[in-house]
């Protein structure tokens, strides 16, 4: 048999171009993060590793608003989060009420079905959040053990109200649980006082640093009910009492679980003490500002977003609805190809529908949201000169 000669592919030198990535994820990180990456990677037990850790998970404390012992890393995407929540929390025919309005509540009813939950669905309109009388009719009827609702949708835009929820679900003997992936540092968040028992954020997003760890927390009546399990957990990778352990969440030894990534713990420290240096608040409202500027910058074009209500909008992922006639991919590749802007298309609710643009990382500046307006502007004239910028006539005071 011949042998497998080396790839030519391999014996070419790696070339990456730079990219503006205003997508609604992954996000540009910093040259300060991106440096942290070329530290020398160190084995699960070295004390300078533990000294990181513990600093990220103050860092974690802090962007969630929350004193939880138990907040730690996942190794992987936010899927792998959202799996952790679900499988640690139910158990074989354990109920869950999953609000369903895009793709990531989709997505939690696909693996909490495959965990064996009883899985309840509240669905609602893709581009109006949930009342909160609504989803408290919908807990007392079905009586799950667990809520599950995404507060930023990247898939739409929508941004779904928190306040008051966590009370409902504990009046009636039901754990909240959200996924924060694409809001957090964007819109404020308080993990504590609004009552919330699990969170998961991504890295990528606007934290801005590299994906493949994901921060999480959970409450002290979410790790009760972990410790309360029947079972042990379906999935090893994902048990939060092992991963926890080893984040040291808890007054036990540490043991080895798996090997982490020690180089992406450093980049997500140096992207947490970014947002500590500049504050928290700071840096939402730096984002709110951005939103604003860009809604203006895209209504002086006569471009429609997939929100309706500036109220129900999340400010740092836009849906920019398609105008008729407009091929939205000629766009996105024009910018890339002259502007090496990514302008990214729809997903879910809006697959072909609007492109969506991030203001995350990076990328939340206004002058990056006036280049991605001037960029976005000149694709769409290059692509389809027959289009008009004419500006629209807002209706009901939404613009």
């Amino acid at each position: 048999m011949d042998t497998i000669t080396p790839p030519v592919s391999l014996l070419k030198p790696m070339n990456i171009p730079e990219k503006i990535m205003m997508g609604p994820g992954p996000s540009n990180c910093s040259k300060r993060v991106l440096t942290a990456l070329t530290n020398t990677s160190l084995s699960n037990f070295h004390a300078e590793l533990f000294q990181v850790i513990d600093e990220v998970k103050d860092g974690i404390r802090y962007v969630f608003q929350t004193r939880n012992r138990t907040t730690m890393c996942i190794s992987g995407s936010a899927h792998a989060a959202m799996e952790a929540l679900l499988c640690n929390l139910l158990e074989e025919g354990e109920r869950v009420l999953i609000a369903v309005n895009g793709i990531w509540a989709e997505r939690a009813v696909e693996m909490a079905t495959r965990y064996g939950a009883d899985v309840r669905i509240l669905e609602g309109p893709d581009d109006k959040p949930f009342p909160l009388a609504d989803l408290k009719k919908a807990i007392e009827q079905h009586k799950p053990k667990c809520l599950f609702v995404t507060h930023g949708d990247s898939s739409s835009g929508l941004l779904q109200p928190l306040e008051g929820l966590g009370r409902v679900c504990h009046e009636n003997d039901c754990l909240l649980l959200v996924d924060a992936v694409a809001s957090l540092c964007g819109v404020p968040f308080y993990m504590d006082k609004w009552e919330i028992d699990g969170v998961y954020t991504g890295s990528q997003k606007v934290l801005g640093a590299p994906p493949g760890i994901t921060p999480i927390s959970i409450s002290d009546k979410a790790l009760a009910a972990i410790r309360a399990r029947k079972t042990k957990s379906k999935v090893f990778y994902w048990d939060l009492l092992l991963l926890g352990n080893y984040w040291g969440c808890y007054d036990e030894q540490k043991m080895y679980h798996h090997t982490v990534s020690s180089n992406l713990i450093f980049a997500l420290r140096e992207a947490l003490a970014q947002i500590v240096e500049e504050g928290l608040d700071a840096q939402i409202q730096r984002r709110q500002e951005c939103a604003r500027a860009l809604y203006r910058g895209l209504s002086e074009m006569g471009l429609e977003i997939f929100i309706k209500n500036p109220k129900h909008r999340l400010s740092t992922v836009t849906g920019i609805m398609i105008p008729e006639g407009v091929t939205w991919w000629k766009v996105s590749q024009y910018a890339m190809k002259n502007f090496s802007l990514e302008i990214q298309g729809g997903l879910g609710p809006t697959w072909e529908k609007a492109w969506r643009v991030g203001i995350m990382g990076e990328c939340s500046t206004l002058q990056k949201v006036n280049y991605y307006l001037y960029a976005f502007r000149e694709s769409l004239k290059a692509t389809h000169p027959e289009y008009e910028f004419v500006e629209l006539k807002h209706q009901n005071g939404y613009h």
